[in-house]
Order: structure tokens, then sequence, then C-alpha cells
């Protein structure tokens, strides 16, 4: 099992793991299409799109400090147990809270129920709801391969 454990104090609030993340999940069909300015000769990202939206964030705490926030795929999560349409489901296997938009009656039951605070409705429809998904087929997500002050750390348990 994977998950990411969070290291608040380690936190600069450079936001290295939301661009990683906005990076990774903009999808082939927008890296070309999307983020060239043909007339600029830039690069940048599409903001208003839903596939470039962070699947994590930094927020400050009550002291003003930073503090990253991402799924945890909680042992017991609320918003598998609360999801009446069956779209958050937890594979036993690798821990992994996933979520299918197909699926979603968009109640944002999971949003309420996240004790974290951490799943949201995207910015654009409100209709999905953004998740991380631990960037299924990489070694170590983005996010945490990005953070240079280590306040993201990838934990691998044994079953």
């Amino acid at each position: 099992m994977r998950r990411i454990i969070i290291h608040k104090d380690l936190c600069t609030g450079c936001k290295s793991c939301v661009l990683a993340c906005m990076t990774r999940n903009c999808g082939e069909k927008h890296k070309f299409d999307s983020f060239i300015d043909v007339n600029k000769d830039k690069y940048f990202i599409d903001l208003s799109h839903i596939d470039t939206e962070s699947r994590n964030h930094i927020e400050l705490n009550n002291e003003g400090h930073p503090v990253p926030l991402t799924c945890r795929h909680c042992d017991k999560p609320e918003c598998v147990a609360t999801c009446m349409s069956g779209a958050m489901t937890k594979d036993p296997e690798t821990g992994i809270v996933s979520y299918d938009k197909e699926k979603c009656g968009s109640c944002y039951m999971c949003v309420m129920s996240c004790p974290y605070g951490i799943l949201k409705p995207d910015d654009r429809t409100k209709q999905d709801i953004i998740k991380c998904d631990l960037c299924q087929g990489e070694e170590i997500p983005l996010c945490v391969y990005n953070c240079p002050s280590g306040a993201l750390e990838l934990q691998k348990e044994d079953e």
C-alpha cells in the first residue's frame, strides 16, 4: 500500500507540488494544443481546463504557516462510505481510493465527509470531483518527487 505522508513543519509554501500535479494531469492532448501560445511563442498552463486542476493544494494554518494538503487514501475512507453512486472506491490490494466520474452523481457527499477537506468539485463545471490518484503508473508521485523541502514523502507499506 502506498500513501503520501505530510511533514507540515517542513513545507515552505513554494507550491512545487501543486505545479507538478497540474503538469502531470494536463494530459497529452493539452500539452501542445492548449499550452503553446503561437503568437507569443511561450508555454503556459491553461488554468480554465479541468485536466490541469491540481489534485493537491497548500493552505495557510492559523499561525500563517503553509500546510500541503493531498488525499491520504485513508484506511477507512469516509468518501467511499458515503458515496451513494459507487463513484468512490478503494482498491483492497493497493489501498488507493479512486474516483470514477462516469458514476458520479455530483451529490458532494464525498467532499462533505472527507475529514481532511481535500476533495473538491472542479472549478470549471462544479460537477466532477478533483482527487489525487497517487500518479498511477509513476514510481513516485510527482508532488513528492518535486518537493524540495521534503514536506511530502511516499510511504510504502507491506500488507
